[in-house]
């Protein structure tokens, strides 16, 4: 059985250029449009946006 297309795995990517990424879920009904957290970039070495790629 395949997994609920409703929250999709996303992959984000950091904006600082370092390349670092995360995995996480998100929600399509709750979130259409493409997601920006404000997350830890261990590369860097502090508090980045991380923006949804696809």
């Amino acid at each position: 059985m395949a997994r609920n297309e409703l929250r999709p795995v996303i992959k984000l990517r950091s904006t600082a250029g370092t390349g670092y990424t995360y995995v996480t879920r998100k929600n399509r009904r709750t979130d259409p449009d493409r997601v920006t957290l404000r997350k830890y970039d261990p590369v860097a070495g502090h508090h980045v946006d991380f923006r949804e790629e696809r």
